[in-house]
Formats: C-alpha cells, structure tokens, sequence
C-alpha cells in the first residue's frame, strides 16, 4: 500500500454472522488498512470471535439497530480518528477483499470527493432474484431522484467521502445505504459504480434483510426523495445552472435551442401562463420547474413564461381576476381606478379573486399555447424547407 492510504480505514458492520466473520476479517487485514468493526448488538459467537482480534478497533453496541445505525457510528468513530473515506465491506462473506485496491486507486486517482459503489454482476448464478429485483427498483429510484445512472445502487461494498456526506442523517436500517447515497449526489459529489466480485453462499450467508419491513422503509423513503426532488431539488439545480448564463444564452440553449416539438413547447407556454396567473403566490417558480419536470416540457419556456407575474402587471392580474369572477358568480364590480389593492379589498372579494384566476389563467394560457403552436409550427416547417 502506497502512503497517501493512510486516510483510509475500513468499517465492518456486522450482526450475527459467526460462520463468515473471521474470514472476512482475516481477508481484509492482509491490505494493512486500518480495520473498525461495529458488533450491531450480536447474539451468536461474534464477541468471543472478535476476541481474537485486539489490534482491530471495535464498537460493541448493546443492541441491535440496524444496519444504518452501525455505520452511522463507524463514521462518527472514523471521522474521531482523522480518516478521509472509509471502505465498507459486509460481514456475510459475498464480497471479496481483494477488491479493496480498486477503491483505493480510484480514491487516489480523484482530485475531489467521489462517493463509490462496487457494481455487482447480478447475472452471476448466485445471485438471488429478489436481489436482483431489488437492485433495478433501487437503480431506476436513484436516477431518478439524482440524474445519475448507475449498475448497482444497494451493495454494501462501498467507499464514502467522509466530510462530503450530510452532516445529519436521519434513516437507521436498510434504508440507510439508500439516503446517504441520494442525498450525497444531491450536495453535487460524484457517486460512481466500480466493479467488484460477489459470491452469495446459502450455506453460509445470513441475510437479515425482511422482505416486507424493509421493502415498505425503502418504499416510504422513496417517497420522500422524490417529492423533495421534484419540489426542491430540481428548481434549486434548474436556478443555479440558470445563474451560470446570461439571459441570452439561456434564450439560445435552453428555450429556442432546444430540439422539442412545437407541440411540447407551446405546452410548456402555456403550463408557464397558467401558474403564473394562478393564485399560487411564492410556489409559482417551483411549482412550474416542478410539473415541467413531471410532464417533460421545456423548463426554460415554462419558467420564463411564467414570469408573466412580474410586479408591473401584477395589478392588472389581479384586477382581471376580480373581473372575471364577477362575471362568472354575477356579480358586479367597479372599474379599475375605484378599486383599492389593499389586504380589505382582496378579504372582500377573496372567493371571486380565486374563481376568476384560475378561469382567466386557463383562458390566457389556451390562447398562448394555441398561438405559440401556430408560430412554432410555422417556424419549424421554415427550417425544415431551408435545409
């Protein structure tokens, strides 16, 4: 091992598995890394195992808490120690130590914080179908959570960045494994694949995951991670990278660059229209970025059209909003200069304002998406006869 390895240690967790403990151990110690073990609470032989082993550091926790709890402690204890990453291996015996080197040299070789995954070849015969099954939900959750593809999102065998994970991390079990990797790729560190061997021995393999407890955690988990990603993480990426341009080079690539249809485009006007008259005052950016996203249309046309509600025009808005409901409820009401845009005014009239925004967004947004197709469509076969 070369000296920059130094910064480096390995986290065991491990919970009743006396059958593969002492070979995985006695496998990784040949890489001369600095080894902890966390004992998650065992009730088998593992402690009296672990006897034998003094010149590894150990955490003895008194009861069993999950799989996400032990790591959490691993880190907090490595981090106490000084260590920049930490490679975890399972206890279970299905990975191989001698895939240590190639978390390494990629750590090494990375002049910035890179999360890795070892990708499993889950074609191997060993490999269970439920496995197999779980790894392709997680795989299609996590790009979409993330926008990043990867081969393998839940095997243990992994390296983390230490001071680039979230300072807080709430998820204890299973689950675990699931919420460090999103939320990480989230801060904008690299999460990457890196091959590795896997053997699942049913002889010797105890598993403890529990199908329908752990399967609903992840489920539950999922469902959290992705309204985050469509109500924060996407606006937020969709914004900075907006900040990065000028206005008009987020005109050439991102609104009239783009190769959409003059169908999704007019769409995307139209969907910037209605929330921007719409009375969903401070959700309207993320709610647009958000249903764009959702329906895959032009954020950049949507979100630029939905600015439609800029202070200016505001008043005009509102006021054709109080119009529109009094001619839809019956009811009359004054012209313009007699109204008072004040909180008593919009109290007064709060059922009307809300009826009338909503008809005069879908309204105004129908007329733009119909024009806009129009011009698109003209437009589109003009560059098509040029060429």
């Amino acid at each position: 091992m070369e000296r920059g390895e130094q910064n480096i240690c390995i986290i065991v967790p491990t919970y009743n598995n006396e059958r593969t403990l002492a070979r995985v151990l006695d496998d990784v110690l040949r890489y001369s890394l600095p080894v902890i073990v966390i004992n998650d609470g065992s009730t088998d032989a593992t402690p009296v195992i672990l006897q034998q082993y003094q010149q590894i550091k150990q955490l003895h926790l008194p009861v069993n808490k999950g799989k996400g709890n032990a790591l959490r402690m691993g880190f907090a204890k490595a981090k106490a120690l000084g260590y920049d990453y930490v490679i975890t291996i399972d206890s279970d015996g299905q990975h191989f130590a001698k895939d240590i080197p190639t978390f390494v040299s990629e750590i090494q070789r990375c002049q910035y914080p890179i999360l890795l995954i070892g990708s499993r070849n889950m074609t191997h015969e060993s490999v269970p179908k439920n496995s197999s099954f779980g790894n392709r939900f997680s795989n299609f959750w996590f790009w979409f959570e993330t926008g990043v593809k990867l081969t393998d999102t839940q095997s243990g065998f992994r390296a983390y960045p230490l001071a680039a994970l979230p300072s807080r991390l709430y998820t204890n079990k299973f689950e675990f494994e699931i919420e460090v990797i999103v939320r990480t790729a989230w801060k904008g560190v690299e999460v990457k694949n890196v091959p590795i061997e896997v053997l699942y021995d049913p002889q010797e393999r105890v598993s403890h995951f529990r199908p329908f407890k752990d399967f609903t955690r992840i489920s539950i988990l999922n469902t959290v991670l992705v309204c985050i990603t469509l109500l924060w993480i996407k606006p937020r990426d969709f914004f900075l990278n907006f900040k990065k341009k000028s206005f008009r080079t987020f005109l050439r690539e991102d609104v009239w660059g783009t190769r959409d249809s003059p169908l999704t485009k007019s769409l995307s006007i139209a969907l910037g229209i209605f929330m921007g008259i719409a009375p969903f005052w401070g959700f309207q950016t993320a709610l647009v970025i958000t249903l764009a996203i959702a329906f895959r249309l032009n954020k950049g046309l949507a979100f630029l059209f939905s600015n439609i509600s800029i202070p200016p025009f505001i008043p005009l808005i509102v006021y054709g909003s109080l119009q529109t409901g009094a001619l839809l409820m019956g009811d009359g009401f004054g012209p313009f200069h007699t109204f008072e845009f004040n909180w008593e005014g919009l109290q007064e009239h709060a059922l009307q304002y809300v009826i009338g925004s909503f008809m005069l967004a879908l309204g105004a947004a129908t007329l733009f998406g119909i024009t806009s197709f129009v011009l698109f469509s003209i437009w589109s076969r003009k560059i098509n006869l040029s060429e």
